[in-house]
């Protein structure tokens, strides 16, 4: 077989075959002339795409045939682009036929221009979502790192190694970044990388009212005030031999926060309404949004709770500063929500792409999680589009004045983005961004811009 796309007519009509033999010169052109002989070809020449008449024998002047051949074609190869024709009762043919899962229709006698337009966009679309589940699958298996978090970015890559440097030690670790940007993932990855055998327990200080939170940290005896009707353990303890972590710890009070700086000091705490110290190995792993240095110097933070909470701080970059891992993760996302809600939904078309790799992500990954769970739910048809995923163009602000680093920026980003899109594969980055092989070559060794 020649290396031409493949494409099957299953037809009945000797006369026709020829014609439609004789249209396709792009193509590898196989031919069937009823059901046992379509899946046959099916199963031999794995073709991308089927025109099917419904009108095969034994049935030649019905449909009943036709369909069940349609079963049969989608049930063997689900990803077939399969093309109905009909001329009898056209329109309940197709609308009966498209829900079945066929890719469009084409109503006799036929035009073979028409016919012909459609045949190339369903090779399109075909390979489309080949190369979405190709990439899909090479995130899930050479992008995952600390933590199951999805990057490509050396900025992401700097930020998991030094977290899995300081994990078999048991030094406080405090995480700083936006919303959004991983925090917790990258705490419990630095758990599971640990020797520590106890549990990951995790508690947002910003989520739990003042009055409480020193309860929920600390526990309390029986009877230490009114509803304590049983002795409960509080977080720290139920962390022990593990590690505790402090979501929005800007948002621990002064009053509690000298509580625990004595616990990180002594490694003791008392229950309230308790005398007894309790001895906990817990570690401490923290994390803010906000900028404690300021909350320092207003007199909000303790500055000795700081550099005990902060012996190791690590900075997370935000989406906008990792180009690449938005196109990654929303691959990710879009495969984990597809299976769950919505299988017909196989990859995203080219707008789509282009929008997320142009758009900022103020809400991180968190906000690229919640548009492509709704754009997953919302999507009428195979692939998600830019208007599924509700996005707008975004004016950029550059501060840069001189033009030697703006261009360098420019091109350091556009290297990553197509890099990303195809997988570090360097012909096809190439391609994409409308350069040689050897100068982008050039550009990757000045830039050191590393493709492992």
């Amino acid at each position: 077989m020649s290396d031409k796309p493949r494409l099957l007519i299953v037809e009945d009509d000797q006369g026709l075959q020829r014609q439609l033999r004789w249209a396709y010169e792009d193509y590898e052109v196989l031919v069937a002339g009823d059901r046992q002989a379509a899946i046959d070809a099916l199963r031999l020449g794995e073709p991308k795409v089927v025109t099917l008449d419904l009108g095969l024998p034994p049935d030649p002047d019905g449909t009943s045939e036709g369909f069940a051949t349609l079963a049969e074609i989608l049930a063997l190869a689900p990803d077939t682009k399969v093309i109905v024709a009909s001329g009898h009762g056209a329109r309940e043919s197709a609308l009966r036929a498209i829900s079945g899962g066929a890719y469009d229709f084409y109503q006799k006698p036929v035009d073979i221009d028409e016919l012909g337009l459609i045949v190339r966009r369903a090779f399109h679309l075909h390979a489309i979502e080949a190369e979405n589940r190709r990439l899909a699958e090479s995130v899930d298996g050479r992008h995952a790192v600390l933590g199951g978090m999805i990057t490509a970015a050396p900025e992401m890559l700097k930020v998991a190694r030094t977290i899995e440097r300081v994990a078999g030690t048991n030094v406080s670790v405090m995480l700083l970044g936006a919303s959004g940007t991983g925090k917790e993932l990258l705490a419990r990855g630095l758990h599971d990388t640990s020797r520590r055998a106890g549990a990951f327990v995790a508690i947002n200080c910003a989520a739990i009212p003042e009055n409480l939170l020193e309860a929920e940290l600390f526990g309390h005896e029986k009877g230490a005030f009114t509803g304590a009707i049983k002795t409960t353990e509080g977080k720290i303890e139920q962390a022990e031999g593990g590690t505790l972590f402090l979501d929005e710890v800007g948002d621990i009070p002064l009053a509690l926060q000298v509580k625990l700086l004595r616990f990180l000091q002594e490694r003791v705490i008392e229950r309230i309404g308790g005398r007894k110290a309790i001895p906990v190995d817990t570690r401490i792993v923290c994390a803010t949004h906000q900028n404690l240095d300021e909350m320092i110097g207003d007199g909000r933070f303790r500055e000795d709770l700081y550099y005990r909470l902060a012996e190791i701080v690590v900075k997370i970059p935000t989406l906008a500063e990792r180009p690449g891992d938005a196109g990654l993760l929303a691959r990710h996302f879009l495969g984990r929500f597809a299976k769950e809600m919505n299988p017909a939904v196989k990859g995203f078309t080219p707008d789509a792409l282009t929008a997320i790799d142009a758009w900022s992500w103020p809400g991180n990954v968190r906000e690229l999680e919640n548009r492509l769970k709704r754009a997953v739910i919302m999507a009428d048809g195979r692939l998600v589009t830019a208007a599924d995923l509700d996005l707008e163009a975004q004016d950029e602000d550059e501060a840069l004045i001189n033009l030697k680093a703006a261009r360098e920026r420019a091109d350091r980003k556009a290297i990553r983005h197509a890099l990303a899109r195809t997988e570090n594969n360097i012909s096809g980055a190439a391609k994409l961004l409308g350069i040689s092989r050897p100068t982008l070559y050039d550009l990757l060794k000045q830039y050191d811009i590393s493709t492992a």
